[in-house]
């Protein structure tokens, strides 16, 4: 059974950390699949979906990864950390990124009204005015 449209206040109740069915949709697809042959000895993988979770737990709370707490289901932190860092090294996130401001622009909610851009500054090696010497 599907629910309806959750409003702003009952997911947040949940914590921002929890991903819905529908973000949920919009993720999966971006992330590597792991293949695992038949009848390979040890545990299987954990949730991909709970490693989110987690992942987004302790980057949002800034707990430390070792830190994750099991009651909670996203499992250890440290499978939750390689994961976050096995899908960078793929450019999940990158592509996630993508797919989500262009579904903001799709749907006319991108607002760059609101954007911040981030510069750099570098020192001019030989130009730029010589600051005046102390008195």
């Amino acid at each position: 059974m599907r629910r309806g449209k959750r409003g702003p206040q009952q997911r947040r109740s949940q914590g921002p950390w929890i991903v819905d069915d529908d973000l949920w949709a919009v993720i999966e697809p971006l992330l590597p699949v792991r293949e695992r042959p038949a009848g390979t000895p040890g545990r299987k993988p954990f949730d991909d979906r709970k490693a989110l979770c987690g992942i987004l737990f302790v980057l949002y709370t800034g707990i430390p990864w070792q830190w994750l707490p099991q009651e909670l289901g996203f499992g250890c932190g440290m499978t939750c950390w390689r994961r976050l860092r096995d899908w960078y090294e793929v450019g999940v996130w990158q592509d996630l990124h993508e797919v989500l401001l262009a579904e903001l622009r799709r749907t006319d909610r991108l607002d760059l009204e609101r954007a911040v851009v981030d510069s750099t500054h570098l020192r001019a090696l030989r130009g730029g005015p010589k600051p005046v010497g102390a008195r």
